[in-house]
């Protein structure tokens, strides 16, 4: 795992100063603090970072070939390079190193961008063709690795692992995106494709970039996408048997490494089963650790050493204080963008421990958004079948009027939260859906913003990201345009963006095998049946791991990584709270209705409403642009 950054001027080859490629890189250093190294040409510089995983000694980078017709800076893993190594090797080419660095070089030279197609791993890249004088820049299916970009007022391409080393550059001129503001309050997180910063985007997953010299910066090319649309038609015994096999080669693809490997556990049965299958394919006992609560109703320690000692593990384990919020400024500094995933306190604190014993960490992200395993998809599910019994303008008359008179009870378990399930039956899917998985809601954004905020985003809403991707999504069902969506949105925005941050911060590198493209290609095409059963997501899935796992840690209720942000608020950041009212950064940004913040803190003390997560994104925001703006 690595950072990298550089600089092409698409335009004229203008000469590029090392020194300034070096600042760049070495703002990324938490990334990579194995070793450093740059390289420029007219034009061009690229710089790196390097965290050494494999081939210790011979993967230094850039690398290029030994004609220097090709450079490439490159942050990430390929977990197939052998066989693709073989595969060019089949064709003439002759490797230097063991390192899978040298499989995009030579891949490059035979097959262009189509090499992406047969990489498995996840990355981000660029590589630099002398000959065609042309920059390109990859990122892998699901958005594992990040990458940002922008162009500076001298004509320079820059792009960066992370948005700090697009700030070391002195002509970067700062500037906030309200349309991003927008986008991060109603998901949780500033989405692919978009920044916090104006001017600057994101690669999205599954994308690549081809800038040509003398060409304008072209839109990027979306080279792989998930089709939800097939359906697979064996017995479920067989489909069982088919889900372990690619679960088996993910995960044993993914224990490559020259250095010390091991493993999240939390208990739950994503991490259980990726430390079942490592175990398997370990003669030496797996190193696992888990990170526990002082709260017994936030804790899975006990699961956890269900697991540990089910398969012998070397299992370490700490407990932390559920009000940990002395991380936020650590987090701030980390993420650059705000973010309002509160998991991600606990997640640093796991990767920190993590680094104490091993450099390489698998964790059991992916699963739920491949084989349907959060509750919310249970319940949309359900949604769209009354959706599919009543025309639209009937749903929207009844339901609409009923969800407007039911009293607002978001306090209450979801079962009693009629009011939210009625207005949620009263529009269609798309929006309904784009709203259940978003924090604030656009009525309450629409009265925290000023006159100015609103009109300056022009009809621009966090929802339409969801909205059209359910939209567009090659898919059968409601279920399918859902998980389509979360893996197009939620999955690179809020779950990879959280594991590479808090591990990248750590000098750690995550690894995450139940998002094997070839696993969720194949989850892809399993019917809605075999996904969701008798109330359970992940059914196929759960039943594969059966001869596994114990009942006890398949079947129990879903916890994960809790944070009780609204005691928080109600107690210890109380006046934090009451005090983003009186921000000077919030009030002078314009954005913000003074009153409305009063009100939603005040009210949240007092217990009268629930606005917890507002209160924290709000705290994230103000954190955040303290940071980047002074």
């Amino acid at each position: 795992m690595c950072g990298i950054a550089g600089l092409y001027y698409p335009v004229t080859r203008k000469p590029v100063d090392p020194a300034r490629i070096a600042v760049m890189a070495d703002a990324l250093a938490h990334r990579g603090p194995d070793g450093s190294g740059v390289w420029t040409a007219p034009g061009v510089g690229l710089g790196h970072r390097r965290l050494a995983i494999i081939d210790l000694e011979g993967g230094v980078q850039p690398m290029a070939t030994p004609d220097g017709a090709a450079v490439v800076s490159f942050n990430g893993e390929i977990y197939n390079f052998r066989e693709v190594r073989a595969e060019l090797e089949a064709k003439g080419a002759r490797f230097d190193t063991d390192s899978d660095t040298e499989v995009l070089l030579h891949g490059w030279r035979v097959w262009g961008p189509a090499m992406l197609d047969r990489l498995n791993g996840m990355f981000a890249f660029a590589l630099y063709d002398a000959a065609e004088q042309s920059l390109f820049l990859a990122r892998d299916r699901f958005g594992v690795k990040p990458l940002f970009y922008t162009e500076l007022s001298d004509g320079a391409f820059a792009f960066a692992s992370e948005l700090k080393g697009l700030l070391a550059h002195p002509l970067f001129r700062r500037a906030a995106d309200f349309h991003a503001i927008e986008d991060y309050l109603g998901l949780g997180y500033v989405p692919d494709d978009a920044s916090i910063m104006a001017g600057v985007r994101k690669l999205p997953a599954g994308h690549f970039l081809l800038l040509r010299r003398g060409q304008n910066v072209p839109e990027p090319v979306r080279w792989w996408d998930v089709d939800f649309s097939k359906r697979a038609s064996g017995k479920p015994k067989d489909l069982e048997a088919e889900l372990i096999a690619h679960m088996r080669a993910a995960v044993r693809s993914r224990m490559v490494a020259d250095v010390p490997l091991g493993a999240f556990l939390s208990g739950g049965v994503d991490s259980s089963a990726v430390v079942a299958l490592m175990a398997e394919a370990s003669k030496a006992a797996v190193k696992t650790c888990t990170i526990g609560f002082d709260e017994a109703d936030h804790d899975e320690t006990a699961h956890a050493a269900l697991v540990a000692e089910r398969f012998a593990t070397a299992h370490r384990s700490r407990k932390v204080a559920a009000d940990d919020f002395a991380l936020i400024d650590t987090l701030v500094a980390a993420f650059d963008e705000p973010f309002a995933d509160a998991s991600a306190l606990p997640t640093y604190r796991v990767c920190e421990l993590a680094r104490e014993s091993v450099t390489v960490a698998l964790s059991g992200d992916g699963a739920d958004e491949a084989f349907a395993g959060y509750r919310r998809y249970k319940f949309f599910a359900a949604e769209e079948r009354v959706r599919g019994l009543l025309p639209e303008h009937i749903r929207a008359n009844i339901f609409g009027t009923l969800g407007r008179l039911y009293p607002k009870a978001d306090w209450a378990p979801r079962a009693f939260r009629a009011k939210t399930t009625l207005l949620a039956l009263a529009e269609g899917g798309e929006h309904a859906y784009a709203k259940a998985v978003g924090v604030t809601t656009p009525e309450l954004r629409g009265r925290l913003y000023t006159e100015a905020a609103r009109r300056s985003l022009d009809g621009h809403t966090a929802e339409q990201r969801y909205v059209e991707a359910m939209r567009e999504a090659p898919a059968r069902d409601g279920l399918d345009r859902a998980q389509y969506a979360d893996i197009r949105h939620w999955l690179p925005g809020d779950i990879l963006t959280k594991v590479d941050r808090t591990s990248m911060a750590v000098s750690l590198e995550a690894r995450e095998p139940l998002l094997d493209y070839r696993l969720v290609e194949f989850a892809s095409t399993l019917p809605p049946a075999l996904r969701i059963k008798a109330g359970q997501g992940k059914w196929l899935m759960k039943k594969a791991l059966e001869p596994w796992l114990p009942r006890e840690i398949l079947y129990r209720p879903k916890m994960g990584f809790v944070t009780p942000i609204s005691a928080w608020f109600r107690k210890a950041l109380a006046d934090e709270a009451a005090g983003l009212a009186r921000s000077k950064l919030l009030v002078e940004t314009g954005w913000f209705q003074v009153a409305t913040i009063e009100k939603l803190a005040a009210d949240h003390r007092a217990g009268r409403a629930e606005h917890g997560r507002t209160l924290w994104q709000l705290l994230m925001l103000e954190r955040s642009l303290s940071r980047l703006f002074g």
